[in-house]
This record gives structure tokens, sequence and C-alpha cells, in this order.
């Protein structure tokens, strides 16, 4: 051999041994995103020098291609990735994330199912799973899966009070948020979603009538009340400027009560900005707990797909509201 070659030789083994160490660092980077997990994520396998590299230039296109939104090529990517090396943990894991971006449930649950056979503990991983259960509306499988996580970690009890209102198991959301609040860990955003419950639960709440909105913006902005804000959207229902401008507030000052969601959404949709209608409403929908505003939710939303020209989704969710029977 000349010295060209063996020099060639040396060069191409030095790459290949930086690339090992680059790929090790890459998967060792995703481990520790876990906070400490143990064997969140595993390592590939050890494959040939050619292999490895395949695998290397199909996972990272995977990963480029899902970070700009193009998961049906990144799927692509990661099935090239399966062939080479089947059963990896990190690989599933992709395939169930680009899935549910894709809208598709039933695989974003396949792939998740068989990561986890492999690694059930990982935290990450059961995040992922509630948000495909929450995403399907199967708020009592992402209930189960939720507790399991919280049972490693506390912290995340408070989402679990969010799960527990949208699937109106309102007596444990109430019952855990006591808990949270006897252990000094009930954030001001629980804190106001706990007394509305209270409050709905024991009929206490009476609606302020009154007619006239400049009194009621006077008081309004002295005392920041939920009730006076609520009564001030009822009044300029027909009008959306004003219907805007308190909404935002009432979004800003009562994150966590959804009817200031559903006036901004009708005020966006009465201006034709359907696109933020739309993202207002879909962010506000997850704070519902009663039918009746669960069906104005749907009814507003699908007036934004009508007026984005998606007809599909229109009527998808004009035919929700017409299950609710309001």
């Amino acid at each position: 051999m000349n010295f060209k070659s063996t020099h060639r030789k040396i060069r191409k083994e030095r790459q290949f041994d930086y690339f090992k160490l680059a790929l090790f660092s890459f998967f060792f980077f995703l481990c520790s995103l876990n906070m400490g997990a143990q064997d969140s994520i595993a390592a590939p396998k050890d494959l040939t020098e050619e292999a490895a590299l395949k695998f290397q230039q199909f996972f990272f296109k995977a990963l480029s291609q899902k970070s700009i939104g193009n998961y049906q090529k990144a799927i692509e990517n990661l099935e090239n990735c399966n062939q080479l090396l089947t059963n990896d943990v990190a690989v599933f894991f992709e395939f169930s994330k680009n899935y549910l971006f894709s809208n598709n449930g039933l695989l974003a649950k396949e792939y998740i199912s068989r990561a986890l056979e492999q690694d059930p503990d990982n935290i990450w991983m059961l995040k992922h799973l509630v948000k495909i259960y929450q995403k399907d509306r199967n708020y009592k499988k992402a209930i189960e899966v939720q507790q399991k996580i919280v049972a490693n970690e506390p912290n995340e009890r408070e989402f679990l009070v969010r799960l527990f209102v949208y699937d109106r198991q309102y007596q444990e959301a109430i019952s855990l948020m006591n808990i949270l609040e006897s252990e000094y860990a009930l954030s001001s955003n629980l804190k106001r979603l706990k007394e509305s419950l209270e409050a709905r639960k024991s009929n206490l709440v009476k609606e302020i009538k009154l007619e006239d909105i400049g009194p009621l913006t006077d008081q309004f902005n002295k005392d920041k009340s939920y009730l006076i804000l609520k009564q001030i959207l009822k009044i300029s229902y027909d009008k959306p400027e004003i219907l805007l401008k308190y909404s935002e507030e009432g979004i800003s000052l009562f994150p966590a009560q959804p009817y200031v969601y559903l006036m901004k959404g009708k005020a966006l949709n009465d201006q034709n900005n359907y696109k933020n209608a739309l993202l207002t409403l879909q962010n506000g929908i997850d704070f519902v707990i009663e039918d009746k505003m669960e069906a104005d939710f749907y009814k507003e939303i699908a007036k934004a797909y009508k007026g984005l020209g998606n007809k599909k989704e229109e009527n998808n969710y004009k035919q929700r509201a017409k299950k609710l029977k309001i």
C-alpha cells in the first residue's frame, strides 16, 4: 500500500471516529433532555461504518424536515433509519411525533406504544402519549397516563388538574387543587379556576344586571372584576371593536376563563380575521367546562373555517355543536 492510500485510510478512519463521537454526543444530549431519567432514549447499536453514516444522514434529515413542517419527508427518512436499525426507541419516538403533527393519531399511538415497550417509564414519551390522547379528546386515558407521570414527577400535578376539568371530573379537580393549595403549590391561574368551579358548584355567582356600558367600564377600570367584564362583553356582543378590546384585556387578566376567548374569537370573526380567530378559539376551548359554551366555541370555530374556505372542517365543527344538542 502506497503512502497516499495509507493516508486516505487513516483519514477515513479518523472521520468515522469523529462521527461516532458526534453521534454518541447527540444521543447523550437527547438523553440529558429527560432531566435525569435513566436510559430514556437509547443510542443506536453498533453499525458498520457505511450503515452508521447513512443512519446519521437519514436521522438528521428527519429532524430537519420535521422542524420546517415537512412531516411526510421526515417520515420517509425515518423509514430509511428503521431499515438500517430496527426497533430503535429514538426512531419510534420521532415516528410518533411526526404522525401526530400529521394528524394521524392511530399511527402516532402505535409508534409511541412500541417505544414505551422498551422504555415504559420515559417521562418525555409519556407526556407525548398524553398529547395524543388529549388531541383525541380521550381525557380518561390521558388522565391515566398523567397519573403515572405524576407518580414520578409531582410537579406535573397542575396539568392533571386541567385534565380532570377537561373530562368534567370537577370534584377530583377541586380535591387535587386543595392539596396543591395546602402545599402552597397552587398557581394563580388554578386559583382562579378553583374559585370558578366552587362558585359554579354552590351557585353563588350572580350576574350584574346593568344595561349602560359607561358605568360598567368605569367600575371595571377600578376593580378589574371578572363579573363586570363579562357584562361589558355581553353588552358589546355586536360591537366588534369594543368586544375585541375588552376580550383581549380579559385574556390578559383571566387566562383560564373561556368566555373571554370566545368573545375575542367572535370579534375577530366579525372583522374577517379568521386565522387569528381560529387560533384564539383553539387556545380557549381547553378551559371550557360546560356543554353550552363548548357548542358556542364549535359554532365560532366553524365560522372561522368557513371564512378560511375549509368546508370540511366547517362541517365537522357544525356537527360537533349539533351533537351537544344545544
